[in-house]
């Protein structure tokens, strides 16, 4: 390979500056490699870097009720992928539509009851396209987000070139007061207030009803992330909205098909008029290859399943209760909301990246470090996500494995930096 030497800028010395800092500040993330069997989930094997295969239990995971291996979303992505083949062929407007695509969508907008949905490739790109669009239908949209909104949510409302509102996070009263202010200031602006229904790195649950009180009162838009509900809470799996009551309040919905229900995908639930706009506006949509019919066709079956499935919730909720009941047993810092989600507090990148790498070596347990910028410095976590299929012998294994671990190495700081 010929390198060029004739380049003012050293890209190569750049690229060495930028990688060394994560390294020096402990929060480089390395990707463990390894290979998911059909039907023995939570249990994978690990691609070690000697060469070898090692048996592991994934407590990381996002495939909340296990439904990537469920026998009817398997069956009928292989009937799809059987009468369709590969991928979709193109955009959703050119020749990238079919059954499949416009099953699911309908099968979403049943779900959070709405007349129309609207499919992308990621819930990423759902937030991102969506936010980032409303204000082409809405010259002048002031919009109000959450602090401690999702990455995608913040860059969508980065980009949309209208007025932005940060409200501390799930601090009504802060959002009114901003709400208030601009009513004074410019009381015919269009205003939307965005947060989540569950906050994915504390499991702590929004306002919902408040905010809702409060976008009636200013004459705001609402637009909820459900991505970590969906498939989750409801009598159907519709979110904390519909266990709450509260979809029909909601004027956006999103929601992802890549955890709960363990395929891929993200989408919006609205009105008819909204998502034909969106459609019609926005690039990231417009400009996107569809989703694989194969795909459509296992996350349709699998929001099918999940509408008459309490008992996987069921159960799901029963595994996260025992975890945080047992680790709290432990005297462990877990930060506990009432949701599925249970995060251990480490606070230190270095430290956190030490016991994730003693808990796979040492234990066959893979749990993935988080550290900044997923969460804000100084709350480094290891964040595990029980499902239906961690029994009781894989959460006995990991009590033990955090009991030990935390007891002789992870409160000695010169050890775990050793």
């Amino acid at each position: 390979m010929v390198k060029l030497t004739n380049r003012i800028v050293d890209f190569d010395a750049k690229l060495d500056t930028a990688i060394e800092a994560l390294h020096e500040e402990g929060r480089y993330r390395t990707f463990i490699d390894i290979e998911r069997t059909k039907g023995a989930f939570p249990h994978a094997d690990w691609n070690h870097p000697d060469g070898g295969k090692r048996p592991v239990t994934v407590w990381c995971g996002n495939d909340y009720l296990g439904m990537g291996q469920n026998s009817e979303v398997l069956e009928a992505m292989h009937e799809a992928l059987d009468a369709t083949g590969a991928g979709s062929g193109g955009t959703r407007n050119i020749s990238g539509t079919t059954v499949y695509h416009k099953r699911l969508e309908a099968e979403m907008a049943d779900l959070h009851g709405k007349e129309a949905a609207l499919l992308f490739t990621s819930a990423y790109i759902a937030n991102d396209a969506t936010l980032s669009t409303l204000p082409k239908l809405f010259p002048g949209l002031i919009i109000y987000s959450d602090a401690l909104n999702h990455a995608s949510m913040i860059e969508g409302v980065r980009r949309n070139g209208g007025a932005k509102r940060i409200f501390k996070h799930n601090d009504v009263a802060h959002l009114r007061e901003l709400l208030a202010a601009d009513m004074m200031d410019n009381p015919t602006a269009p205003k939307l207030i965005a947060f989540e229904s569950v906050y994915s790195m504390d499991g702590d649950f929004g306002p919902i009803e408040a905010i809702c009180d409060l976008a009636d009162e200013f004459g705001a838009l609402t637009y909820i992330d459900e991505v970590h509900a969906v498939g989750m809470y409801g009598p159907r799996g519709g979110g904390v909205a519909e266990r709450d009551n509260l979809m029909h309040r909601l004027d956006i919905i999103n929601g992802t098909l890549a955890k709960a229900y363990g395929v891929m995908g993200g989408y919006i639930a609205a009105s008819e008029k909204m998502c034909d706009a969106i459609r019609s506006y926005a690039p990231g949509f417009i400009f996107t290859t569809s989703l694989p019919p194969a795909i459509a066709a296992g996350a349709a079956a699998s929001v099918a399943h999940l509408k008459g499935n309490q008992e996987l919730r069921d159960q799901q909720q029963t595994q996260a209760r025992i975890l945080k009941m047992r680790l709290k047993g432990l005297g462990l810092p877990i930060i506990d909301h009432g949701s599925h989600i249970v995060p251990v507090i480490v606070g230190d990148p270095v430290h956190t990246k030490k016991l994730s790498d003693m808990l796979l070596e040492d234990y066959g347990i893979y749990v993935q470090p988080i550290n900044y910028p997923t969460v804000p410095r100084g709350t480094e976590r290891l964040r595990f996500t029980p499902s239906p299929v961690h029994g009781p012998e894989e959460i006995d294994k990991l009590v033990k494995a955090m009991d030990a671990l935390w007891s002789h190495c992870a409160l000695n700081r010169a050890e775990l930096t050793a």
